[in-house]
């Protein structure tokens, strides 16, 4: 009995591995709305953060470069 459950134990520990790596999306496509809430967001308060970014970019001597756009070194 014992050897038939050393046996089985890592079958068992591989499909539950293999389990894990399910092809499809954790998140279903209706589920999707609720992440695109206002409150999942990093910054909740916009005025705050341009505030913020406004503060950092006066103390680096810089402008942009938190975006997609390149930094205010001129480099791209």
């Amino acid at each position: 009995m014992r050897t038939m459950t050393m046996r089985c134990l890592p079958v068992l520990a591989l499909a539950v591995l293999l389990s894990a790596c399910a092809t499809e999306p954790w998140v279903k496509p209706y589920e999707r709305e609720r992440l695109a809430d206002p409150i999942m967001q990093v910054h909740r308060d916009a005025l705050s953060a341009r505030h913020t970014e406004h503060v950092r970019e006066v103390r680096e001597g810089g402008r942009g470069g938190n975006g997609v756009q390149g930094g205010g070194c001129g480099c791209n």
